[in-house]
């Protein structure tokens, strides 16, 4: 008998429609093997080590080299698992659409404001949002486990299913009354994106509105119930590009300033919004042609990351390596300007790794089995 459905709130929110065109995709990948230190990467998990009868044991490395014209490894869960993904997207929008009503209630009124940094910012509507999100998906999934931006992880580890809830991803933005911030919640099966919704807000001050994306694995990609695709662009010179920041102004930091100026000289432009879901959700929309980061948590990428795939794009690490949710850095594009993206991105990436900056797994929970 299947589950049924705990909704807390009737939300009564307006939505705008843009479609777009899909991207085909091509493949090849090659790989070179320098002649001393070698790695191995699958997925930021395992390094293999290697046996040489005259030299002893040495440590095999592999970076991949990729072409323009190459295809990337999958994301997304090969099925959402034994709940059916009508009915789990249908939860997954519901809480996500219940976070952005508490979000709408409170975005024209003054922000009480509080600091997790010296510019890392959380207000009381990020709490409140995401007390509000745990209890749609409390009342419908109990068993599951969930990593919360402001609640940390909760829940059944040994469940298959984990929730990553962003329940206010640019709050900064908010705080401001600056377009654009979001509420984004991606599921995970076993470790990969399952479903995924981001209730985006547009607008600004006095005529804010929404827009909710949608993906299930396998299911494609919807803005507001229409789906969606990436853009067909496979020009730099022809593209509008997208990156983020973090707070730490650390040797990531410096790097991605650097690959800003460069693209920023070669492209349409490169824009900062500062929500990495809203951006994701841009290059599935098909209205930028590729996104990156460094040092995101799985509650940033977890929706977007899979919104972004079925859409038609392509992600991966950003060295090119296969992307997982608990990986350290992204890089979503509509996947005709994947390969010549990384021609800059992966070298910078692979000095920041010889420099000793850690790109290993950023936080995987206790218990939780995935198939990665």
């Amino acid at each position: 008998m299947g589950r049924s459905l705990v909704f807390s709130a009737n939300i009564p929110l307006k939505f705008s429609q843009e479609p777009n065109s899909v991207s085909p995709l091509h493949h090849k990948l090659c790989q070179s093997f320098p002649h001393k230190t070698r790695h191995f990467s699958l997925g930021g998990f395992l390094k293999f080590p290697s046996f040489n009868a005259n030299q002893g044991r040495t440590l095999l490395r592999v970076r991949t080299v990729v072409s323009s014209d190459a295809s990337y490894p999958k994301v997304g869960a090969a099925a959402t698992g034994p709940i059916p993904p009508g009915q789990l997207i249908e939860v997954v929008e519901t809480a996500a659409k219940t976070g952005a009503q508490v979000i709408m209630d409170a975005v024209n009124k003054p922000r009480n404001i509080f600091y997790k940094g010296l510019t890392d910012l959380v207000t009381e509507t990020d709490k409140m949002s995401e007390a509000a999100i745990l209890d749609v998906v409390r009342k419908n999934f109990p068993d599951h486990l969930i990593l919360g931006e402001e609640g940390g992880i909760i829940g059944d580890s040994s469940s298959g299913y984990l929730w990553c809830i962003d329940p206010l991803d640019g709050t900064t933005n908010f705080a401001h009354g600056y377009p654009s911030f979001a509420v984004s919640i991606g599921v995970l099966f076993r470790g990969n994106p399952a479903a995924a919704a981001v209730v985006e807000f547009v607008g600004g001050p006095m005529c804010w509105n929404t827009r909710t994306f949608s993906a299930t694995a396998g299911g494609g990609a919807f803005c507001n119930g229409q789906k969606i695709h990436s853009s067909k662009t496979d020009l730099v010179e022809q593209s509008l590009l997208v990156t983020g920041f973090g707070y730490e102004h650390d040797d990531p930091w410096t790097t991605n300033i650097e690959l800003f100026k460069e693209f920023t000289d070669i492209s349409r432009g490169v824009r900062r919004l500062g929500a990495a879901a809203v951006d994701m959700c841009h290059v599935a929309l098909g209205i930028v042609e590729a996104y990156w980061e460094y040092r995101l948590k799985p509650w940033d990428m977890a929706a977007g990351v899979l919104i972004v795939e079925e859409a038609g794009g392509a992600v991966t690490r950003m060295d090119g390596g296969k992307f997982c949710v608990f990986d350290r850095s992204v890089l979503v594009s509509n996947g005709a300007l994947h390969g010549k993206l990384l021609d800059r991105i992966a070298p910078a990436t692979e000095k920041l790794k010889d420099k000793g900056i850690n790109f290993s797994l950023w936080y995987k929970p206790d218990n939780y089995q995935t198939d990665l």
